[in-house]
């Protein structure tokens, strides 16, 4: 049995979401990418090495398309991808 990679040869377009605190390292709140990453895991790390986000996957919720799910999800053309970060306040 093969295991799958986290990156394929096949580019799809995501439209990403970015809320709180990596809203504001990103400086956008929205933006759409041409991508090879295969799963939301790998889009992640993608954007933090080309952006510096300082915070690591465990620390982090993904929803793919209006849905939490899985760092392992396969992505799609066309998908919508958002990071959420903890959340404070008081």
């Amino acid at each position: 049995m093969r295991k799958s990679s986290n990156v394929s040869t096949e580019t799809r377009n995501i439209h990403l979401g970015y809320y709180a605190v990596l809203r504001e390292q990103r400086g956008l709140s929205e933006e759409r990418l041409a991508t090879a990453a295969a799963t939301p895991r790998a889009l992640y790390e993608e954007l933090r090495a080309r952006h510096g986000f300082r915070l690591g996957v465990p620390q982090l919720r993904v929803v793919v398309n209006d849905e939490f799910g899985s760092w392992d999800t396969p992505l799609q053309e066309g998908d919508h991808v958002v990071f959420i970060p903890p959340v404070a306040g008081g």
